[in-house]
Formats: structure tokens, C-alpha cells, sequence
């Protein structure tokens, strides 16, 4: 209960995540540098001034800096044991929770809930449980609490028992699993996550799509989700700090160098930004365009796909197989199609901001086509910072399409065929409507930016 634990700030809003606004960087010589984080939670939490916001350590610097005492105002960092870590976030959140909300696995095969599961499970315990203690330490009476995420879903029923005035909202940034795959997960694990969900007084999502899965899931292991709210908050693009920064130098100059690379006069643009991450379907992206090339040979040196594949999460195998796969269909497609004079698939894997601004400020065609995704937010990105306006090839599957379904061309994302014919569609489409359709998209996009959207949530928190 309160007593148990001495409460040495009196911080009024309170926000946990696994990863923080600030990390360290350790130097040879012994000193560690601080580098800010960017991100649409970042630019949601400027909103509130007076907060703290309680983060993981995640590297050797981090590590460092906590030991050492060094601390950015406002920010209290948790040096978790680095194995405990590990377990907790590449052995739990990121195969198993990512996996289940994704729907990845490849269930003939996977996934397999053994000894050596329950052993990560309780790393993941003990990490949730030492971020519910850090909170409990430092929320003032009766503050507001937002946990952040999959990594973190167990923190509000253990905060609730250590600290039951504060008020406490978990908001989840991926999709949510329908029931029938929610319950690949053991039974006892699933019900400690959703009980652990559940110690919020209000729990947000990006779409009442993800929001009604979990209520179905709460029904049915449960038998409903008890004095819970539940909320949903579709967060949305910065366009001031997008347009703003989407015209810096670096941007003319990033933009220069892929004008010269596309070539060719009058040649399209087919643009997608992603991380490698599995859920993100680059993979089938791919194919779609090669298919495209292969059933519309008039698209042949007319067009270059434009992609950018940031690697991700390359300590797990899996990713590393799946980077690499990328890289070989880019390879096979350049050697099959192209010409001297012509590269159809630009592949970019080394993450630069300011070159991806400027592929969106030359983006004929956005193809945002996941397998699954909580929102997608360069799905809102690209018509807000679109020279000339682009035309929108989404997926049904991502969260981003209930708000912006309307004036995308809409796919199936296991469909590579209509995903061709949908990328020639949006080729194609009259100069007049790819520019009203973007409009229309970049204000749909905008309608919640990341302020609004941090605010409305601690609001309705206080509210509820």
C-alpha cells in the first residue's frame, strides 16, 4: 500500500515507457554524451512542462549514466539488470506480445510456450515490476499516470496495489489481437496480462478497431473489463514541425541526390519508408512491384521504386533473415528489369531522416501496405510534406486506415496481384484528383498532433 513506499517528489503527471526522451552515449575515453530522442511521443509529452517521465536503461551508456548520477531534468532512468532486460524485451515483448498483436507467427512451427518461455515471463515480471516501483516512488498524491505500451502491460495492476490513489492509463501504440489468436498465449499468462491491463482506470488505443478486440478479449477470458474505461485516440502527423523541417537544407540536398539517382525526365516515384520490421510487408511490396513491371510493361523506365528499409531489431534472427530477403528480391528485380540508364528499385537501408523528408517531397505514390500496424504514421506523413500531392496505396490492415480509408486506394496486403494493380492505378490517376485526394488526406492526417493527442488523453484520464 502507500506506506510501504516513501514518496520523494510530489511529480503530478507521470509517464512510463521502455524506451525514454534521452539516451547515453559512452565515449573511449570514459565520458558520455546525451543525445534527445525525437518521435510522436516526445513531441506529445512537450505539451506538459511539470512531468517526469520514467524510461529503461537500454545500453552501456545508459547503464553508466545512471550509475554515475547523471540525470536530465525531468527523467528518472531505471538501470535494470541487462539480462533481466534482454528476457523482458527481445524474449517476451518483442517475439511474443509483438508477435501475438502482428498475428506473425507461423502457427505450424510457432509459437512453442515451454520452460525456457516461463523463465523470460518471469524477467518480464520483474522488469514491469521494477518500473511500477519507480512510479509508485515518485507520484504525488492522487497524480495522473500514463504507462506506455506492450512492454509495460502489466505495470497498472501492479501500481494499483502499491499506490491505489493515483489515476493510472495504459495506452497501447500496436493493434490488439483478436480473441482467437489473443488465446495462442497460455491461459494463465493471458489472463495476468489483461488483469494487468485492467489495474488502469483507463486504457487507450489508436482505433476502436484495437479497442473492441481488447474488449472481446477481456469478455471472453474474463467475462467483461470491470470498472476499466477504454478510449481511443488516433494520434496524428506534426505538420508545422513537418513542413518546417521537410524545407532545411539537408532536405534540398538529400532531395538533389534522389532526383539524380531516379533520372529520367518525367520518371514517377513510388515511395515507402519503413523500419525491416516483419509486420511492415516490404517483402510483398516488392513483389507487387515486380509485378507491375512484369504485367504493365510501359511502367518499364518509367518509374522507380523508392525504398527505404531501415533495419530493425537485428539482434533477433528472424529480422536479420527477413533485412536480408529484402535486400536480395531489391537485387533480383535491378538485375532482371534494369538498364543502364535505369535502377528500378532504389534501396536505402542506412536511417536518414532528412533523405526521408525529401522522398516524400518527390512521392507520386505512398505504398503503405502492412500485414498489420497500431496506426502508420508515414501513411500520414507523406501528404502532409508532398510537393505536388501523392497518391496513397494503403493497407486495410493498418491502423491509419480508418481515418484516411476514404481517399486511399485501399489493398489487401497478402494480395501482391491487386497490390500491382493498384500501384498502376495510382500512376495513373489525373494530376487534379492526386492533389484534392492528398489534401484531403494531410488534414485527416493532422487532425490530432501529437500535443492534442497526449493532452486529450490526460484530460479524459483526470475526467473519467
Amino acid at each position: 500500500m502507500v506506506s510501504e513506499h516513501v514518496i520523494t517528489s510530489a511529480a503530478q503527471v507521470l509517464v512510463a515507457s521502455n524506451r525514454g526522451p534521452v539516451s547515453y552515449a559512452l565515449s573511449e575515453d570514459g565520458s558520455i554524451s546525451a543525445r534527445r530522442g525525437g518521435g510522436g511521443l516526445v513531441s506529445g509529452l512537450s505539451a506538459v512542462e511539470d512531468k517526469l517521465w520514467v524510461c529503461a536503461a537500454l545500453g552501456d551508456g545508459d547503464r553508466v549514466a545512471v550509475r554515475r548520477g547523471i540525470a536530465e531534468p525531468g527523467v528518472r532512468m531505471l538501470d535494470i539488470d541487462a539480462d533481466v532486460h534482454a528476457d523482458a524485451y527481445n524474449g517476451i515483448a518483442n517475439s511474443v506480445l509483438w508477435f501475438v498483436h502482428h498475428m506473425l507467427y507461423q502457427t505450424p512451427l510457432e509459437p512453442v510456450f515451454d520452460a525456457e518461455f516461463r523463465r523470460q515471463w518471469a524477467s518480464f515480471e520483474a522488469y514491469n515490476l521494477a518500473f511500477a516501483q519507480a512510479l509508485a516512488e515518485e507520484a504525488g498524491e492522487g497524480a495522473a499516470v500514463l504507462v506506455q505500451d506492450y512492454h509495460l502491460a502489466l505495470v497498472p495492476g501492479m501500481l494499483r496495489d502499491l499506490r491505489p490513489d493515483l489515476r493510472i492509463g495504459h495506452f497501447s501504440h500496436t493493434p490488439w489481437a483478436p480473441v482467437d489468436y489473443f488465446r495462442l498465449l497460455p491461459d494463465d499468462i493471458a489472463e495476468q496480462l489483461l488483469r494487468g491491463m485492467l489495474g488502469a482506470d483507463r486504457v487507450g488505443f489508436l482505433t476502436r478497431r484495437w479497442a473492441d478486440a481488447f474488449t472481446a478479449c477481456c469478455t471472453e477470458v474474463l467475462g467483461g473489463t470491470g470498472r476499466t474505461r477504454t478510449g481511443v485516440h488516433g494520434l496524428g502527423a506534426d505538420a508545422d514541425f513537418l513542413r518546417r523541417r521537410a524545407h532545411e537544407a539537408d532536405v534540398d540536398e538529400r532531395m538533389a541526390i534522389l532526383r539524380e539517382q531516379v533520372g529520367g525526365t518525367g520518371r514517377k516515384t513510388i515511395v515507402r519508408v519503413d523500419r525491416t520490421e516483419l509486420s511492415k510487408n516490404i517483402v510483398r511490396g516488392l513483389l507487387a512491384y515486380r509485378e507491375l513491371l512484369n504485367t504493365r510493361p510501359q511502367w518499364r523506365e518509367r518509374v522507380v521504386h523508392v525504398a527505404f528499409a531501415y533495419p530493425s531489431r537485428q539482434d533477433l534472427a528472424v529480422y536479420r533473415e527477413y533485412t536480408a530477403e529484402v535486400q536480395r528480391l531489391a537485387d533480383d528485380i535491378n538485375e532482371a528489369y534494369g538498364t543502364p540508364d535505369w535502377t528500378p528499385v532504389l534501396l536505402h537501408v542506412n536511417d536518414d531522416f532528412a533523405r526521408s523528408l525529401g522522398a516524400y517531397r518527390l512521392a507520386d505514390v505512398a505504398l503503405v501496405n502492412p500485414i498489420r500496424d497500431g496506426m502508420n504514421l508515414v501513411a500520414k506523413e507523406v501528404p502532409v510534406v508532398s510537393d505536388q500531392g501523392c497518391a496513397l496505396v494503403l493497407s486495410r490492415e493498418a491502423g491509419a486506415y480508418e481515418e484516411l480509408g476514404a481517399d486511399a486506394i485501399v489493398v489487401n496486403p497478402y494480395d501482391v496481384s491487386a497490390t500491382a494493380v493498384a500501384l498502376h492505378e495510382a500512376l495513373t490517376m489525373p494530376d487534379g484528383e492526386r492533389a484534392e485526394r492528398s489534401k484531403r488526406l494531410a488534414a485527416a492526417a493532422t487532425a490530432l498532433p501529437p500535443q492534442r493527442w497526449f493532452l486529450e488523453q490526460l484530460e479524459a484520464l483526470r475526467r473519467d
